[in-house]
């Protein structure tokens, strides 16, 4: 297999491996807001009653699930890249630009989830709350730190060792060049 050739692809696989639960857990998250969302309306339009606090839910389980889908994106390099002006650029040359943009990615990720640290603890200093249902902020960015913290690991592992490194999809279709 061509991940033995290369040091990092043991741990990156690891990274993407705990990036997959990520995603599955934001899929269910999802789910649960979907949901709660079609109870709410059923109960809404039907009922005539409602679920005290569902915008609320829906907006802190959206934020969350979107952090949790980060490491994904990143690890199965899901995001978006313009190469207009790379076009002709050798494969090396390509590589070298990828890894340079995994390494920027790694620092921002790594600046999001310093500060997202900081501000739970603030929101956890000052008892801050969501309006109806009272739920504790800080709560939501707990659960973002992780992956932003994930996101960055795996961006530097592709600095390092190459976006390919780990990505057991990418193993398994000969795509490894490190």
């Amino acid at each position: 297999m061509a991940a033995n050739h290369c040091p990092g692809a043991a741990v990156l696989k690891f990274l993407h491996d705990l990036a997959k639960l990520f995603a599955i857990l934001a899929g269910l998250l999802l789910t649960l807001i979907t949901l709660m969302t079609c109870a709410s309306l059923i109960g809404r339009n039907l009922l005539d009653t409602t679920l005290v606090g569902d915008f609320e839910l829906t907006g802190v389980a959206t934020g969350a699930a979107i952090a949790l889908f980060m490491p994904y994106c990143q690890a199965k390099r899901g995001n978006i890249i313009v190469d207009f002006f790379t076009t002709k650029l050798s494969p090396q040359d390509h590589a070298r630009l990828d890894r340079f943009g995994a390494l920027l990615l790694a620092l921002l990720f790594g600046l999001l989830a310093w500060r997202t640290l900081l501000g739970g603890l603030n929101s956890y200093n000052t008892h801050s709350e969501t309006q109806i249902l009272g739920f504790p902020e800080w709560t939501v960015y707990a659960a973002m730190v992780p992956p932003f913290v994930l996101t960055a690991l795996i961006g530097l592992g592709q600095t390092l060792f190459g976006l390919e490194a780990g990505d057991t999809d990418a193993i398994d279709a000969g795509e490894v060049h490190v």
